[in-house]
């Protein structure tokens, strides 16, 4: 009997054993960050202004594993650096000194620094380099310090209440404007740090750079010009959520407002800030396609 011959596929993930290798690590992870992250979900988390953390980190864990049978195969050849030792260093100091601190933005961004750590020590800077977009992505859910939040804050619900007022009152609605409170009607409403503040641009910054993450244009043009547009595009989505409750808690009362109506401006927040940043890039898509047929046409009449 003749014997016949067949390809090896490459290896694109760990074997079960070296699944078994990394069992320690995770349980080390877990011993470390699991407290840290169950004290977040009690207090900072459970904030109005704090609530898209989990999320966050969720989405974070999600990519990190969709990137790895490809980080897998990257470092496949590679070796361990020595840069994991000092960058396991800073992510161990942080940790201490937040977690005996109360630092919770130490405590967190430690998590970023060991994870960092644990690739260039185990796989090698292929490795850091295929996973650099998940572990940038946890960065949103760190939790900001209040001096800076407050500071930050301000004059960005300034600006979206006063956009707000002005095309309400366009469209004819009896609203005025103190500061950050908009009065229509008979109601008062004070644009809190949840509809109009630092964190929410966070958020939906975080949104924009994941569709961005998700979609890959090959344009690089494309891919920067819409990365810079977020920007605009999360403040227009902010103007839209206060616009939706003014007009809720104008039309069908302030329970309304601030009941059930409230998260569901929180959902429009979302699905419209989706929406512009889809209609953006579509956009954006279209203009270059016309550049580039006006590109092909030149090139076509000239002799």
């Amino acid at each position: 009997m003749g014997m016949g011959t067949r390809a090896i596929a490459p290896t694109t993930a760990p074997a079960t054993g070296q699944w078994l290798s990394w069992l320690p690590i995770v349980v080390g992870l877990l011993a470390l960050y699991l407290p840290s992250l169950l004290d977040l979900s009690r207090t900072t988390w459970a904030s109005d202004e704090q609530k898209h953390g989990p999320i966050v980190l969720s989405i974070a864990c999600w990519l990190a594993w969709r990137k790895w049978p490809g980080m897998w195969q990257a470092s496949e050849a590679g070796s361990p650096s020595a840069w994991g030792w000092p960058t396991l260093g800073i992510g161990l100091l942080l940790y201490v000194v937040g977690r005996s601190q109360e630092i919770v933005l130490l405590e967190i961004a430690s998590m970023i620094w060991l994870l960092a750590a644990i690739l260039l020590l185990t796989r090698g800077v292929a490795a850091l380099k295929a996973q650099w977009f998940p572990l940038f992505f946890m960065l949103f859910m760190i939790p900001l310090p209040g001096s800076i939040v407050e500071t930050l804050t301000m004059p960005m619900k300034a600006a979206v209440s006063y956009v707000a007022e002005h095309i309400l009152f366009w469209a004819g609605y009896p609203i005025s404007r103190m500061g950050v409170i908009l009065q229509i009607g008979q109601y008062k409403l004070l644009v809190a740090d949840a509809c109009a503040g630092l964190h929410t641009l966070f958020t939906l910054e975080a949104l924009g750079l994941l569709y961005l993450n998700i979609v890959r244009r090959d344009s690089l043009l494309r891919n920067v010009t819409l990365a810079v547009l977020i920007v605009p595009i999360s403040f227009s989505a902010n103007v839209i959520r206060v616009m939706v409750l003014t007009l809720i808690t104008y039309h069908f009362g302030d329970e309304a407002g601030q009941g059930f109506l409230h998260g569901f401006a929180g959902m429009v927040l979302f699905l419209s800030a989706l929406l512009l940043i889809i209609a953006v890039d579509s956009l954006i898509h279209w203009g270059e396609r016309r550049i580039d047929g006006a590109a092909m046409r030149r090139r076509a009449m000239t002799p």
